[in-house]
């Protein structure tokens, strides 16, 4: 099977597979030029209600295909970050399952994700000072914002791989998990996810974010919604809430 991603949508669910098993699921240039229009499609499926990105089998993404860079490599970081914009652009909650290794450009990929659940063992780089490449600085803002500057600076500047139980400490990861409980722990969570308001999810992220002009917005996006009268009466009468309000497909 050539190199791509693959995606499915279960129980509201969409799942992205970063499919490239022979060089450890490495990001080619088409991969890299695919992820945004079926990210932009994924979000516009009212039947999508969170996102996992994984890999195919024992490792989430060892990065950019190093051959993709002898031509270009401006051109190939200019596709992986445009890949990793629309992914943290995601209207919706997005979680990276990452086992094995996350490096270079996976990591750009699991950082741009909401949430990161990672098994026991999974290895994560930031690897561009092994190539001389500077690393953008809106990846590196990211980053930061993660783990602060002084991990950020402890990953960039070695290239090291670190563990997951320290990627635990420092922010990188919100939870590991034992050995071969990782999908369970991600299809319990985004059990979840999905159960609750998209509304109060999709206002959060941007808030998160750090977008500070949409107050008003979503001040009459919740007083249309009819998701609080619903969140309220459900919670009185004891019952799981049936929220409606879903992502606009732009706005």
């Amino acid at each position: 099977m050539e190199p791509q991603l693959l995606h499915t949508v279960t129980d509201s669910v969409a799942t992205v597979v970063v499919h490239h098993p022979a060089k450890r699921n490495a990001m080619t240039a088409a991969m890299w030029r695919a992820l945004p229009p079926l990210l932009q499609a994924l979000a516009a499926d009212p039947d999508v209600r969170a996102l996992v990105l994984t890999g195919e089998g024992g490792t989430f993404c060892a990065g950019a295909d190093i051959s993709t860079l002898r031509g270009s490599p401006e051109e190939a970081q200019t596709l992986a970050v445009r890949a990793e914009e629309a992914l943290a652009g995601f209207p919706k909650p997005t979680l990276a399952a990452v086992r094995g290794h996350c490096v270079g450009g996976g990591s750009q990929l699991a950082a741009a994700c909401d949430l990161r659940f990672a098994e026991e063992g999974a290895l994560f780089g930031v690897t561009p000072a092994k190539l001389g490449i500077v690393y953008p600085a809106s990846s590196t803002r990211r980053l930061v914002s993660l783990v602060g500057p002084a991990a950020a600076k402890y990953l960039l500047f070695s290239g090291e791989l670190i563990g997951a139980e320290r990627a635990l400490r420092t922010g990188l990861v919100d939870e590991v998990l034992p050995e071969g409980e990782l999908a369970k722990r991600v299809a319990e969570f985004t059990r979840i996810l999905v159960s609750r308001s998209q509304l109060t999810q999709a206002a959060a992220k941007e808030y998160a974010n750090g977008r500070t002009d949409r107050d008003a917005y979503w001040t009459e996006q919740a007083r249309g919604s009819g998701d609080t009268s619903e969140g309220v009466a459900a919670f009185l009468e004891r019952r799981q809430p049936r929220f409606t309000w879903n992502v606009p497909t732009s706005g």
